[in-house]
């Protein structure tokens, strides 16, 4: 693994015991890849997350920012006028900020910091732009409640909503959004609505959940017609100006890996600090997998780290 910290992608390399783990773990899954693909899977996703190990010490409470609904996840002793905003995943058509409570939490307890969940509408039921909307809302309600340091993070189409957002405020430094993240953390990101990465076609086969028809289908429930590759909706064609420092996770075994490569790419290109990393044979958003795979809880405190170091 390269340690160089201006290195654009950082290479891991898979242990055999972690390579048996996530083999059997594609054994498992085998059977019902691509099935995720519409809203009749929200409740087995949901099931799905919730597995995800609880931390100790965290409360969740129920709450509204800037008119919209989420979960606080709150821990002891947390630094003031910090937060922690979280976009969870699921296609922008399934997924739920309580689903997502445990991981969120283990974010909360390894930096110190409250998280808030936002639980934004999906799609079909509320498309585009129905969660940057909502996003920017959250956003503009954290800062009007005082917090002064806010960093956001998220997986898979949560981390796309995340640089969606980061994208809009960098792009607009005047008004309520003007106070830029601290920093923004990704596992994953939906970064491409119009699917044009290669890796579509040349990780098919090492994917263990997702199939390009199954992108697809949740791509069009949320855009509902709009252009694919709209910057709102497709964070990698945007202007890349004035972004926060950004650390990007991915696995080699998922489609959406040309999602982050590229992203990563261009937006060092326009000057902003980021850094890929770049997990060997690991799945979609593999860190929530910490309590099974070693390399899943390395990247949990890489991360917990670039967190606690821009706070």
């Amino acid at each position: 693994m390269s340690r160089e910290r201006n290195e654009l992608f950082i290479n891991h390399p898979v242990s055999m015991a972690d390579l048996a783990v996530v083999d059997a773990i594609r054994q498992q899954s085998a059977p019902f890849k691509g099935m995720l693909n519409g809203p009749q899977a929200r409740d087995s996703y949901n099931q799905m997350i919730e597995e995800t190990p609880a931390a100790a010490g965290v409360e969740y409470q129920t709450d509204t920012v800037g008119g919209v609904p989420g979960v606080w996840v709150r821990v002891k002793n947390a630094l003031s006028g910090a937060v922690i905003l979280y976009f969870h995943g699921g296609g922008y058509v399934v997924g739920s900020a309580n689903a997502y409570c445990h991981f969120a939490g283990q974010f909360a307890a390894r930096v110190g910091v409250d998280v808030f969940i936002a639980d934004y509408g999906l799609a079909p039921e509320h498309p585009f732009p129905t969660a940057l909307n909502q996003a920017k809302s959250v956003y503009a309600g954290l800062l009007e409640a005082g917090y002064r340091q806010i960093a956001v993070a998220g997986d898979s189409a949560g981390g796309g909503l995340a640089l969606s957002l980061a994208e809009q405020i960098g792009a607009n430094e005047s008004g309520a959004l003007g106070l830029a993240p601290v920093c923004c953390v990704t596992m994953s990101p939906w970064t491409n609505l119009a699917l044009t990465g290669a890796s579509h076609t040349e990780r098919a086969e090492e994917e263990f959940y997702l199939t390009r028809d199954a992108v697809a289908a949740f791509a069009e429930y949320y855009l509902a017609g709009h252009d694919a590759y709209d910057p709102k909706v497709s964070p990698l064609y945007g202007q890349h100006s004035g972004l926060p420092p950004l650390q990007i996770h991915v696995g080699t075994a998922e489609i959406l890996l040309s999602d982050s490569l590229e992203y990563a790419t261009r937006v060092q290109a326009a000057g902003a600090a980021v850094s890929a990393h770049v997990w060997e044979a690991m799945p979609h958003v593999f860190p929530n997998g910490f309590a099974q795979i070693d390399a899943a809880e390395r990247a949990m405190q890489m991360m917990s780290e670039f967190l606690v170091s821009h706070f």
